[in-house]
Parts: structure tokens; C-alpha cells; sequence
């Protein structure tokens, strides 16, 4: 997908080099963006409540997403007869956000200056955790954006207003975001039996406009019909942690939980929405690479972002 190299006749292999994200080029100065996706890391892992090392999750998932770095036309999927990502659209990687030890204002502060120079530029953000308190910045960013609703795909609620007083931590960041008079509604899907939210919060949820969905509830209604209960001509902002997948595939990171998403099921709910609403950020949170030494779960977050930018901007020419 990236094939930089192939002009000045280096192969740039995926095993060579820097592994920026898709082996796309590196931007160091956020002053000069000038591409349709900017990636940056948020390596924050100060929110989490049990097991750390999503800091580490930037650095392993570009790293893995390096395995699909070949070519330079785009990738071509014979099942939906399209080709992905070809050169007309351009990926830039930022590198991270500045994180300073235990001082999370700051950390955050620094991560949402980076997504507001991402915006104005004009760019598609794409923000790879840390632990899902990163998206707290994510979504503060927004606030001079306009409306928009936003896509949770994810093991657990994050619905908790405080704990042991705790309100920006991982386990806050859909309370924040229901609180922001910019958020529409959350469509929260993929919750289920081991949420670690009392009864309370959904019932909080609900009421602040979220429509909560179990990895059961939604196999039942379909990928198109998940995205259908999203409300027509919503902006989508997506964030995807990945304990909604089953730790069968994807065991790295701090707070597994059986009974999840397999690939499939998340990757048809991408492709429905990028063809329904225009997706405005994008976050993946919550891989720590230390516990699985396969690094298969690294493999998997960067092929669900790569996959799901290649759906967007299908969609994008398309329409």
C-alpha cells in the first residue's frame, strides 16, 4: 500500500527502514500537514485500571502494519472488486503526542493539540492508544467541528462518571463524551456481561442519548442493520477498542473479556458505515503488545485501520 521507495528504485521492503504507520511518510511538523489522513500515537496508559502497557500500542501497531506496506497501486479485494488505498490518497504519519509522566492534563492537552492541527489541516485523524482515556483529547478536538455522534465498538461501557476519583481515566471516556454539547448520542456496541458498570450506568447512558448493544444483539441485527440505528446524516466519530474482539484473537491487552467480536463482524459494520455517514476521526485503543507474544493483536488493529480507511475513501470516490 505505501511503495514511497519504488520512484528513486528503493524497494523499501517492510522489514527495512522506519516503520512509520504503512510505511507512509513521517511529518514532523504538525504546522504542515498536507494529506487526507494523519496518523498520531497517544502512547497514554496512566488511565488504565489493572494491567498497563498500552503505551507501547503506537509503536507495535506500526509496526505491524508494516506487513502491508507492498505495492504502490493499492490493495485489490476480489470480493468486493475494488482496489484500497492507491496512491491518490495520501497518509502521513505524525509520530506522538507528548506524554508526560503522571501528569495526565497535560498528556491529554498535548494529544488534543495534535488532533486539532490534524483538523485543520484539513485531514481525516487517526489516533492509535494508549488506553481509551486518550479519547477524552479525541473528542474535545471536536468541539469547533460541528455535531457528531459517536461509534463505540468495545468490550466495556466506559460510562463511569467517577471512580475512586478517577474522571479521566479508561473508564471514563464515553461519560465525557456524552457530556459534550458537540456529541449527538453514542452508539455503543459490542457490550457485554463483564462491563464492570453497575446497572446505574446504562441507565445513565441511555438517558444521555446512547444506545447500547451486546456483541449478541448485534450478530443478530447484522452489520447493516447495527449501523442502520445510527441516525441518518450523522457525522461518525469511531472508536474502537480492541477487547471487543475475542482475546482468542486478540489476547494483547490489559482488560480481555471473553465472548467478543471476531474479525469479521467488526470489519462489515466499518465497510456499512463508511458507505452510510462521513466518518470524521477515528481512534483504536487499548493494545498492549506485551501480552501476546504472536503479536497477532498488533496485526489486527492495523489491518482493521488500514481496511477501514480503504473503505472511507471508496466510499468518498464513489460518492
Amino acid at each position: 500500500m505505501a511503495g514511497h521507495g519504488y520512484e528513486s528504485g528503493r524497494l523499501n521492503l517492510p522489514f527495512v527502514g522506519i516503520a512509520t504507520f504503512g510505511k507512509r511518510p513521517y511529518v514532523e511538523d504538525w504546522s504542515a500537514i498536507a494529506a487526507d489522513v494523519a496518523v498520531l500515537g497517544a502512547p497514554y496508559d496512566f488511565g488504565t485500571q489493572w494491567r498497563s502497557g498500552a503505551r507501547f500500542g503506537p509503536r507495535a501497531v506500526r509496526e505491524a502494519s508494516t506487513l502491508f506496506s507492498f505495492g504502490h497501486a493499492g490493495a485489490y479485494d476480489h470480493e468486493d472488486d475494488a482496489s484500497y488505498l492507491g496512491g491518490d490518497v495520501r497518509i502521513v504519519d505524525l509520530g506522538d503526542a507528548d506524554i508526560v509522566h503522571t501528569d495526565t492534563a497535560q498528556s491529554h492537552a498535548n494529544i488534543k493539540a495534535g488532533v486539532r492541527a490534524i483538523l485543520d489541516a484539513g485531514a481525516l485523524p487517526v489516533v492509535i492508544g494508549g488506553d481509551h482515556s486518550v479519547n477524552i483529547p479525541c473528542i474535545n478536538a471536536f468541539d469547533t467541528q460541528g455535531d457528531i455522534h459517536v461509534l463505540q465498538i468495545d468490550a466495556h461501557l466506559d460510562f463511569v462518571d467517577k471512580r475512586h476519583g478517577v474522571r479521566y481515566g479508561h473508564g471514563n471516556p464515553m461519560r465525557r463524551a456524552a457530556e459534550q454539547a458537540h456529541v449527538t448520542g453514542l452508539t455503543q456496541v459490542g457490550i457485554r456481561n463483564v462491563s464492570s458498570t453497575a446497572r446505574e450506568g446504562y441507565e445513565d447512558a441511555r438517558s444521555m442519548g446512547s444506545d447500547i448493544l451486546s456483541v449478541r444483539q448485534a450478530r443478530a441485527l447484522g452489520p447493516e442493520g447495527v449501523i442502520g440505528r445510527i441516525p441518518e446524516g450523522a457525522r461518525v466519530y469511531v472508536t474502537i477498542d480492541i477487547d471487543a474482539f475475542c482475546p482468542s484473537i486478540a489476547p494483547g491487552t490489559g482488560t480481555p473479556s471473553h465472548g467478543g467480536f471476531l474479525y469479521y463482524d467488526v470489519l462489515e459494520m466499518l465497510q456499512a458505515l463508511a458507505r452510510r455517514h462521513e466518518v470524521v476521526g477515528i481512534d483504536l485503543v487499548e493494545v498492549a503488545p506485551d501480552y501476546d507474544p504472536t503479536g497477532s493483536t498488533a496485526i489486527l488493529a492495523a489491518q482493521v485501520l488500514l481496511n477501514f480507511l480503504g473503505f472511507i475513501f471508496h466510499a468518498r470516490k464513489a460518492g
